[in-house]
């Protein structure tokens, strides 16, 4: 097993290689390229990561968000040209030694969870969390509408942890039954 540390790039992370590098038994990231789905990933933008990260003294084996385009999802006529996007991606990653490509086929909502910052009791941080009991009938926009009420409702009034918008308590009202 290795471990491995998800990295944003140079333009959007404000993490450098040079302090994963640092990090104990790190032996690499999970990187991506900010590409919409269907994209072919262009070589040049691969191989420059790749060489970046390289250089930095780490691996580069598995990279995340080839997303799958909504027209292969639902099988339109217009798959064919996203699916030869997506084999020609695939073999560019490859060619640069990846070796595991991580995306999702979910319709439309690229992913979904019924509370977007779902407190951890043990140590306070919080998580996404999914819970289908919770979901109902509410679909994605409306959990996006829940959540951002309940931390503004939280701002409103600091809630009862006393700190602006750190107050869960309205998120899970705002999904009990």
């Amino acid at each position: 097993m290795k471990m491995t540390f998800r990295w944003y790039g140079r333009e959007s992370d404000p993490i450098p290689l040079k302090y994963v590098k640092q990090i104990p038994g790190m032996s690499g990231l999970m990187g991506l390229l900010d590409k919409p789905a269907g994209v072919d990933w262009p070589e040049e933008e691969v191989k420059a990561l790749v060489e970046e990260v390289h250089a930095a003294g780490l691996e580069l084996e598995v990279v995340e968000s080839v997303n799958v385009h909504e027209d292969i999802k639902m099988g339109l006529p217009t798959r064919d040209e996203y699916i030869a996007n997506y084999i020609s991606t695939i073999r560019t990653l490859a060619k640069y030694g990846v070796k595991v490509i991580i995306y999702n086929f979910m319709p439309v909502f690229d992913w979904l969870r019924t509370d977007l910052a779902r407190v951890i009791p043990e140590d306070g941080s919080n998580s996404l969390y999914f819970d289908e009991k919770d979901l109902g009938e509410m679909g994605p926009m409306e959990i996006v509408r829940r959540r951002f009420a309940g931390l503004y409702a939280a701002r409103l009034g600091a809630g009862a942890s006393g700190a602006a918008g750190n107050d869960p308590a309205p998120v899970r009202k705002a999904h009990a039954r």
